[in-house]
């Protein structure tokens, strides 16, 4: 019989979890704003999250321009934009200390340059494979931004963003 209570209080707490997890409920959405090679996500508010701890993870990726500097120190502008390395961050969405009520405070994440630097050639100012020219990183610009919140191991909500888009972004 004791064991039969074991099982059964087990299975109880696994079905409120469950429920739990689905009765997440969006109060305001989280709006991101773009700035150079930074997305800032502020705002969200959630309720309905229990005691499970939620995290939220923004991760942002973008374009870099470089200009390159033949040998006899003369600038020549690329013309070929080349991936950014993404940027991420995470926020504990503070739910588990707020009777289940969880707030997306200033988050913020950056793309940096690529490493290693791109060749003259794959900026697209020349040098016809030579070694000899000097690429300096331009512009670091972010254009999209995802945000992931999970709770226990499993997604509860997802955001895509991109740069002149809504600030709300758009569901995944």
């Amino acid at each position: 019989m004791r064991r039969i209570s074991i099982v059964m209080a087990v299975l109880v707490a696994a079905v409120m979890t469950a429920t739990a997890l689905a009765a997440v409920n969006v109060k305001s959405l989280p709006t991101a704003t773009f700035s150079g090679a930074s997305v800032t996500v502020t705002g969200g508010n959630f309720s309905g999250l229990g005691n499970v701890p939620a995290i939220a993870t923004l991760t942002v990726t973008g374009s870099a321009t470089f200009t390159c500097y033949n040998p006899q120190g003369h600038p020549s502008p690329g013309q070929n934009p080349v991936p950014a390395q993404p940027g991420t961050t995470d926020q504990d969405l503070g739910n588990s200390d707020h009777n289940g009520r969880g707030t997306i405070t200033n988050m913020t994440a950056s793309v940096t340059a690529p490493s290693p630097t791109p060749s003259a050639q794959e900026v697209g100012c020349g040098g016809q494979g030579s070694t000899q020219w000097t690429v300096v990183v331009n512009t670091l610009t972010a254009t999209a931004a995802h945000l992931v919140i999970t709770q226990g191991g499993s997604q509860i909500f997802c955001r895509n963003y991109t740069l002149g888009g809504p600030a709300t972004g758009t569901a995944c």
